[in-house]
């Protein structure tokens, strides 16, 4: 007698819609990015009402490409999700960079480079794991 397969319980990383990690995981790590953000543009100072508008605008930004890059990615070929994942990361570094102080190119070299490391990871990381 042939059984089926057994289903699993939370929707897969490759289907495309948001499953029970997603949307617990966003809303943390959007709030850390944008306390980030204000804590790098504050510089020690006091806090100002422009701080704390930053990061919530910061917050708000980051949970919302996060969650569309989770959403979206799933549908791209691997070297496109790849791709997705790596200008992501690359663009939220690059802007956190920007806060210091550093000039415009440096931020850019430097989001650049994690950027291209994090969709070689990526990359080897749907390589490797495709069915």
């Amino acid at each position: 007698m042939a059984h089926a397969a057994p289903r699993p319980t939370g929707t897969s990383l490759g289907s495309g819609e948001l499953s029970g990690w997603a949307v617990k995981l966003t809303p943390a790590l959007a709030l850390v990015y944008g306390y980030w953000a204000a804590a790098i543009q504050r510089s020690g100072g006091p806090i100002t009402a422009g701080n704390v508008w930053l990061g919530i605008i910061a917050t708000v930004a980051f949970a919302v490409v996060f969650l569309a890059v989770i959403r979206l990615a799933p549908r791209l070929p691997r070297e496109a999700r790849a791709l997705a994942w790596g200008a992501f990361a690359g663009i939220a570094f690059g802007y956190l960079y920007s806060l210091t102080g550093e000039s415009v190119l440096r931020s850019a070299g430097n989001a650049g480079l994690f950027g291209a490391a994090v969709a070689c990871a990526a990359f080897y990381r749907f390589y490797t794991s495709e069915d």
